[in-house]
């Protein structure tokens, strides 16, 4: 009988090469990817307990982090100098949140700040900058006309123009919204020139960290934008996930590997690009990726045979969202054993199969 596992590892036409003749050690990764997705991160809560609990524990090389929204938040933790205790705070003040039925977004980003502050600390930001590995780097969008103003009415015309659009082209966004890559000033972010849209890069310092983690994962309509980040320059600036919800980046690790833990075996390049099943990552920019994602039985075992997602705030009352939020964590755990399980035995090689898309 064929054993049921927990995760799913696939891998770019190079990353499964280089599995397939030379295994998997730690300092073969160079950088990591983090996808936005809300809630739905906790599934891989316990990815991130074993790999900075034991994969990357003693790395002293640096390793690039590049996140966006949720993402962006799970790799701020890991820029921590206690990053699993960063991640433990992190989700458990991510499901005690609550709201009222219907929240406003100054609402909503006043608990997503109070969230990570609560996370952070008072010297969060200090450590996020001086961390000599574990290097943050994220995306934010910056929106200009409709999508730099906080009407409601206003912004819907802008996120309906910018579907219409996006759905001809991913260019057709341009109008709308820049792509801002916040990078860390200890480290080089390996991704090449980003053509396909208006990109800026501005460099990260503790003066505009905390603004530009809290504008990475501010979804349009539901949180309030984050304006006039230092050093990024005046304007309005939202979640990074609107251009860049999985990636679809010109990764430039020309040797060893890109980790990518994702909720789902498939990324999605853009928020716009969810329901375009047409729209793909490029497989070239994907040749070095090796992702992991919980296997589809991993996700049929959970409560109600999925993973977390926004939609469970206004779903389920706030009591049995918690439960089956703590259940998933829980239930996490067997992905990152079974993650250091496959590691330590060098079994990766036995598994992976190919990224496709």
């Amino acid at each position: 009988m064929a054993i049921k596992r927990s995760l799913v590892v696939r891998g770019g036409r190079d990353a499964l090469a280089h599995i397939k003749s030379q295994g998997f050690q730690q300092q073969d990764v160079k950088a990591m990817l983090g996808a936005s997705g809300g809630p739905k991160w906790f599934v891989l809560s316990g990815m991130d307990r074993a790999l900075l609990g034991t994969t990357f524990k003693d790395r002293t090389e640096p390793l690039a982090l590049l996140g966006s929204s949720a993402g962006c938040w799970r790799f701020a933790c890991y820029g921590m100098n206690d990053p699993v205790a960063a991640i433990n705070r992190f989700q458990e003040a991510y499901i005690r949140d609550k709201y009222d039925a219907r929240p406003t977004p100054e609402q909503v980003s006043a608990n997503i700040v109070g969230i990570l502050n609560h996370v952070f600390g008072e010297h969060g930001a200090q450590e996020i900058i001086a961390n000599p590995v574990r290097h943050l780097n994220l995306i934010a969008v910056q929106g200009h006309g409709p999508m730099a103003s906080e009407k409601r009415p206003v912004q819907m015309a802008g996120l309906l123009a910018a579907s219409l659009g996006n759905a001809v082209s991913r260019r057709l966004l341009a109008p709308l919204f820049s792509r801002i890559v916040f990078e860390h000033p200890l480290g080089h972010l390996p991704v090449g020139e980003m053509s396909d849209l208006p990109t800026r890069r501005v460099k990260l310092d503790t003066d505009n960290v905390a603004a530009a983690i809290q504008a990475s994962g501010s979804i349009p309509l539901v949180l309030a934008g984050v304006e006039d980040i230092p050093g990024a320059g005046p304007g309005m600036y939202r979640d990074g996930g609107v251009t860049d919800y999985h990636f679809d980046l010109p990764l430039t690790v020309d040797e060893g590997l890109v980790l990518y833990p994702h909720f789902r075996e498939q990324p999605i390049p853009g928020w716009f690009d969810k329901g375009l099943p047409w729209r793909k990552p490029s497989a070239e920019n994907y040749r070095r990726t090796l992702l992991v994602a919980p296997s589809p039985e991993f996700v049929a075992s959970l409560p109600y045979g999925k993973i977390p997602d926004r939609n469970d705030f206004t779903n389920l009352d706030t009591e049995t969202r918690q439960k089956y939020w703590n259940k998933a964590v829980a239930e996490s755990d067997r992905m990152g054993d079974e993650w250091l399980e496959l590691v330590e035995k060098q079994q990766l090689a036995d598994v992976i199969e190919p990224l496709t898309f």
